[in-house]
């Protein structure tokens, strides 16, 4: 890893208010089943048929924090990518999102602040023109690379 150059994500200078960017993300059995098992999570609402038939969602849905890191995840990959922060989330869980079904995920810039380098992001995640999830999340932008130099290896 050391000399390797890590790609970086956009810097606080290269975003605006207003800028968007969409995501489709489909709810597959790896991802559950990884969750799941990752979590130790086994509350029937995700995974039982029959009981979930017998509450008002019907059938087994996606756990709210899957979805919630598939946000969180196109911010640290996609916007503004990587090396930046969660710093903060609020979202809200409007509508179930069932097994197998694909959600939009759009974020949008409302605020920036130059001074801590940060941004303010609208989340929206829609399946079926319906929205399912609403919020904003608070982000650090990527930290800026020191560059090497004679004092890197100091401590070696």
């Amino acid at each position: 890893m050391l000399g390797k150059r890590v790609k970086l994500g956009r810097f606080i200078e290269e975003l605006s208010v207003g800028e968007t960017f969409l995501k489709e993300e489909k709810m597959e059995d790896r991802e559950l089943l990884l969750y799941l098992g990752l979590t130790d999570d086994a509350n029937p609402l995700y995974i039982q048929h029959d009981y979930t038939a017998q509450t008002p969602v019907k059938k087994p849905i996606v756990p709210s924090i899957m979805l919630s890191g598939m946000i969180t995840s196109t911010i640290s990959k996609h916007f503004p990518g990587p090396g930046s922060q969660i710093l903060s989330q609020s979202l809200q869980f409007i509508h179930p999102v069932y097994h197998y079904e694909t959600i939009e995920i759009s974020l949008k810039i409302l605020e920036l602040n130059r001074d801590s380098e940060t941004i303010k992001i609208d989340v929206v995640a829609n399946k079926d023109n319906r929205n399912v999830i609403k919020g904003e999340i608070l982000v650090r932008t990527p930290y800026r690379p020191k560059e090497l130099d004679e004092y890197v290896f100091q401590n070696f």
